[in-house]
């Protein structure tokens, strides 16, 4: 009986172990199951994993492999046989091109039912203490599902003797030119195709990746509420060959265009931005109104690009800290203030922190902007900051957590743990990273409920708040 067992099990492993040999080009029936967290459709041939960006669960497509790797392939829709009944048409012509669409061929309310799930998923995935009872809750819409996107950045090369401004290829760093883009608001095309044909005119050098010349290589815009729009060019070089030129036609052919900035970042760098930003023309910032206030933001200011929905997400924050004029409120990862000041009205005081001095300086600037003076930002880490207002006998009530992708630093979990204020709400734009923090805060918090908001229609980013709530045991 035990040899029977040995061998049973000898040869399961066997078979188990047995490679998929698969060749670039090759194809196969493929029915999808499900969509992964970046929006590509995935299946299974001889049960090793197969995504196949813009396929949709329940087709049943022909798949041309276009990557082999030990663990997964990567392939394309050769033929789709039999198309999902949720696949729509995209209003972009570049969707499936280039970056940015991944999901304008579904329809909106899968949309929002894949980013709960893509919660859901996350939360199984690192089993963070009671996460099986949690409330997930419906994903809330955007008003706009088109036409909302309020800041781009544009990739400008010149190909065939003429300039092309876009995004990238999926996957490369070939550059799709842009003619038109749904989900911008109008205007950012408007204005940028205007640049791309005066630089053309003007014969300004592009960036050349191949060999690191040449000046412009980013072209960043950014929209306000306001009817206001910052134009930065992002260089190779401090030069800027035909500057007055270019922003002479600027100023008599796009009066909209209020701010004119250019950020120097040299050579070859993943990073978009680099350390020095000089104001070209007009104002340093332009001002986006959220909440009922006015904030002022300069090229590197992030704020959320989507504005009516970026209310939403601010309105759903608030619920869930539930203030009340007695709270401080700690606004860690502060950016320039706009998540805390828009609370600052409901609080006895806000105290800020951000690791960026000039985000810090916005957010101060932001405060007397909006005559608010019981808010308070200063630089520095929460590990250091925390302590220091405690030993000036600040109490602290409630905590706002609005991480980057990266999510929590730890030595902040830490010192959320230590300190322990008694409401806490994480506003969370990557959902792995999320659940992994949520790990480490619980039990000492339990997770209330958690509630999607859909930021980016048309692409698989969504954002969570999550409202906390301190274990008293």
């Amino acid at each position: 009986m035990v040899t029977s067992i040995i061998e049973r099990r000898s040869f399961f492993m066997k078979h188990q172990a047995t490679p998929v040999h698969v060749t670039i080009g090759e194809r196969f029936p493929l029915t999808i199951k499900k969509l992964g967290i970046e929006g590509q459709g995935i299946g299974y041939f001889k049960h090793k994993v197969c995504f196949v960006p813009g396929a949709l669960p329940g087709e049943v497509i022909v798949a041309e492999v276009t990557k082999v790797q030990e663990r997964y392939l990567t392939a394309k829709i050769h033929r789709l046989k039999q198309p999902s009944k949720e696949r729509v048409t995209p209003k972009d012509s570049v969707a499936g091109i280039a970056g940015g669409f991944e999901l304008e061929h579904l329809a909106y309310p899968a949309q929002l039912k894949f980013k709960r799930q893509v919660v859901l998923d996350s939360l199984a995935k690192f089993k963070p203490r009671g996460y099986k009872y949690y409330q997930v809750k419906p994903t809330l819409p955007s008003p706009q599902t088109y036409g909302y996107r309020n800041k781009a950045q544009f990739q400008v090369r010149t190909v065939d003797g003429h300039v092309v401004a876009g995004l990238y290829r999926a996957n490369s760093h070939e550059v799709v030119d842009l003619k038109e883009c749904a989900i911008q608001i109008p205007q950012t095309m408007t204005v940028m195709r205007s640049l791309v044909k005066f630089i053309e005119e003007l014969q300004i050098p592009t960036y050349e990746e191949s060999n690191h010349s040449g000046i412009l290589k980013t072209i960043a815009i950014r929209e306000t509420t306001t009817g206001e729009t910052q134009v930065t060019f992002i260089t190779n070089t401090p030069k800027l060959i035909k500057k007055h030129q270019l922003l002479t036609r600027i100023k008599a052919e796009l009066p909209m265009v209020t701010s004119v900035m250019q950020n120097i970042n040299p050579g070859d760098t993943p990073l978009v931005w680099g350390d020095q930003t000089l104001n070209l023309a007009g104002k340093d910032y332009v001002t986006e109104s959220l909440m009922g206030l006015d904030f002022q933001l300069s090229a590197r200011s992030f704020l959320q690009l989507n504005p009516i929905q970026t209310e939403t997400l601010y309105e759903e924050t608030a619920k869930a800290l539930d203030l009340t004029k007695t709270d401080t409120l700690i606004d860690a990862y502060a950016g320039i203030g706009t998540i805390g000041l828009s609370f600052a009205s409901q609080v006895k005081q806000v105290l800020g922190m951000e690791t960026i001095q000039a985000a810090v300086d916005d957010a101060n600037e932001n405060a007397k902007l909006n005559g608010i003076s019981n808010a308070h930002y200063e630089c520095g880490v929460a590990e250091e900051l925390l302590p220091k207002w405690r030993q000036a006998g600040q109490h602290f009530d409630a905590l706002v957590v609005d991480p980057p992708r990266t999510g929590l630093d730890q030595k902040l979990i830490d010192t959320i743990l230590a300190e322990k204020p008694r409401k806490f709400a994480y506003v969370s734009c990557n959902m792995a990273t999320l659940a992994r923090n949520l790990a480490r805060l619980t039990p000492t918090y339990r997770v209330d409920y958690i509630q999607p908001v859909d930021m980016l229609p048309q692409t698989p980013r969504c954002e969570a708040v999550v409202k906390l709530v301190l274990n008293e045991d």
